[in-house]
């Protein structure tokens, strides 16, 4: 029986995604063969990978001067990848901290940039609110100005774009692309890690301004080059075939759903609910400041921190799988992301009800 699953990441996969994956899975398109079997060079691959790529530029309305590039390595790899080709050695880069992965991204670009200022750092709130856009000391002519929209483990999101002039707007998009509509054009680059929204682990997507592609420096890794892997249509080495498979079979799920526009107003009404639950519980609490609670990643204690591990076993029992929070800050996460159908959130909130009826 499949569970309703609230992890983080790898996360939850449209069924019809995986129903049309398990089908086509030994035998795809009649080739008698998997598409995991196939050359990424071949026409049949090549076919996939155009309308991967036209897919997500129709949901996002990706202007016509920014590439598209579908690569490896995750989020993570970008940590590098974006000072790498955005920013010399001795540039200065605007890092704005507001949790965990803006943290790690950070201290990458530490290693490759001399001069990276804190154009804002939440830790004195605890990491629980979004910095005000005029709390934001930014530099002028500075490379780019990196900040992460959604954190994924504090549930803390922006609710604004920061306005950031001429200088680039760099954006790790993982848990919250695809969520709703952007505007893809305040932004010089934004990149996601695919095990949220997109696909499946192992597929990282980047949309770059085209003029940007040319700022890599001198020695930067053919595999992290953006101009390089651009010109290769991102096969410059073997793709994750199956990921960029299954990433454009979510994006035709996507689309058949109503595009982003509705996926954004059903996503809204999820966490609207769900912290609704919450908040009137009195039993229950959310550490986020309402204007910045995350739409995807929904964090909660219980007032009696020992009734933490009962709650989780009832909940798995109960068809509710992947609530406990990041080991980092404890407590537990209903990751909501577009998979999550409406009934798994009423079914958690129903549930959260009887467990303080029985434990209140």
């Amino acid at each position: 029986m499949r569970v309703f699953n609230f992890a983080a990441g790898p996360a939850a996969l449209p069924v019809e995604v995986l129903e049309q994956a398990r089908e086509e899975l030994t035998d795809w398109q009649g080739s008698g063969a998997s598409v995991m079997e196939i050359s990424h060079r071949g026409k049949p691959f090549l076919a996939v990978a155009r309308e991967a790529q036209a897919l997500l530029r129709e949901l996002l309305g990706i202007p016509p001067d920014y590439q598209v590039l579908f690569l490896q390595g995750g989020a993570t790899g970008q940590f590098c990848a974006v000072p790498l080709n955005l920013a010399s050695a001795d540039s200065t880069v605007d890092f704005v901290v507001t949790g965990h992965w803006s943290k790690k991204a950070l201290a990458e670009a530490e290693r490759f940039t001399a001069r990276v200022n804190v154009a804002a750092d939440e830790a004195a709130s605890k990491y629980t609110r979004a910095p005000e856009p005029r709390a934001l000391r930014l530099t002028p002519g500075a490379a780019y100005v990196h900040y992460t929209p959604n954190e994924t483990i504090g549930g803390v999101e922006f609710p604004y774009v920061p306005e950031t002039g001429a200088v680039p707007l760099v954006a790790d998009m993982s848990s919250t692309l695809l969520s709703r509509p952007i505007d893809v054009s305040k932004f010089g680059l934004i990149y996601a890690g695919a095990q949220k929204n997109i696909g499946p682990a192992g597929l990282v997507v980047v949309i770059v301004r085209e003029e940007l592609t040319s700022r890599a420096r001198p020695g930067t890794p053919a595999v992290w080059h953006y101009r390089s892997m651009a010109a290769e249509g991102s096969m410059l080495n073997t793709p994750p075939t199956f990921a960029w498979y299954l990433a454009g079979l979510v994006f035709r799920w996507l689309k058949a759903q109503g595009g982003l526009a509705a996926i954004g107003e059903r996503n809204r009404v999820k966490a609207q609910r769900l912290y609704a639950a919450i908040d009137a519980s009195g039993f229950y609490s959310n550490p986020v400041e309402p204007q910045c609670r995350s739409w995807m990643n929904v964090r909660f204690r219980l007032a009696d921190a020992a009734l933490e591990e009962p709650f989780l076993a009832e909940a798995r029992a109960a068809g509710l799988a992947n609530l406990a929070g990041h080991r980092s800050v404890g407590g537990m996460r209903a990751s909501i992301y577009n998979a999550m159908p409406l009934e798994g959130v009423e079914a958690l909130i129903g549930f959260m009800q009887d467990f303080q009826r029985r434990h209140g």
